[in-house]
């Protein structure tokens, strides 16, 4: 016995198939699919909290993530990590925190997620262009003569800069101590301090406009930066996936071409 299609049984198919294919395609996003490349992690916007040495590196990270994962945006801010500590402890609304120390992070067990090491750094001597006082070593910065500038004893390049100088017996009188390693590479980019200790990367972010003079292993000190989701995150699914992504291939590769060691 053959069935007939009637018009009304015509019409409700495809009303049918029409009520399908929004369905469908929201099934598409949540999944990521598409040739512009994302992921399962929710979409969100995620603030950041990150050391200053991370500051280039991470403005490029930060866009390599967002197309990676289409609706989600990344603000960063970037200060000393002593001034990101105190951030979160007044609840500064923020998603996820990069130190460039772990005793900072350490300090923080209470408000973090576990953290994760990302890269690791080591300290050279910055010095104006074409290094016109001739400095070599760490040995030369004790001239009183030069003008030497540090970061603070709270920060931790500043704690780094100190351990690596009371290795060698040295004492050093800087003419200031600066809030964050930025500050103290700018004040020798502009002639206002003869030499300074800085990052190896942060170094690098100004080529030809300050020398780098390479502090021997055994003499220098190797900073590791660890990054943890914040638990007063409202978006703690996104912020881990954030933090994960990190670790990732494509963002190592881009945190080595900055001049980070591997974690």
């Amino acid at each position: 016995m053959s069935s007939t299609v009637t018009p009304r049984r015509t019409a409700a198919a495809l009303v049918a198939a029409a009520l399908l294919l929004p369905l469908t395609a929201c099934g598409g996003d949540e999944k990521g699919g598409g040739e512009g490349g994302s992921s399962s992690a929710p979409k969100a916007n995620l603030t950041v909290l990150a050391a200053s040495s991370l500051t280039d590196v991470f403005k490029s990270a930060g866009k390599a993530y967002e197309k990676e994962h289409p609706g989600t945006k990344v603000k960063f801010s970037f200060a000393g990590s002593q001034e990101l500590a105190a951030q979160v402890k007044q609840g500064a609304p923020a998603d996820a925190l990069v130190t460039a120390d772990t005793k900072t992070m350490d300090g923080l067990k209470s408000d973090t997620g576990t953290p994760t090491v990302i890269a690791k750094n080591r300290l050279v001597i910055a010095t104006g262009k074409d290094n016109p006082e001739k400095i070599e070593n760490l040995k030369d910065l004790a001239d009183p003569k030069l003008k030497v500038v540090l970061a603070a004893p709270e920060v931790p390049v500043g704690r780094y800069s100190r351990e690596v100088l009371d290795k060698q017996k040295l004492k050093v009188k800087p003419v200031s101590q600066e809030a964050n390693v930025r500050a103290v590479l700018s004040k020798v980019q502009l002639g206002e301090a003869d030499a300074g200790i800085v990052y190896k990367t942060d170094a690098a972010t100004v080529p030809g406009k300050v020398d780098a003079i390479t502090i021997p292993d055994d003499e220098n000190a190797v900073a590791s930066y660890p990054a943890a989701t914040l638990k007063a995150s409202k978006n703690s699914k996104a912020a881990a996936a954030f933090v994960k992504w990190l670790s990732t291939p494509e963002a190592q590769k881009m945190l080595r071409d900055a001049g980070f060691q591997k974690p």
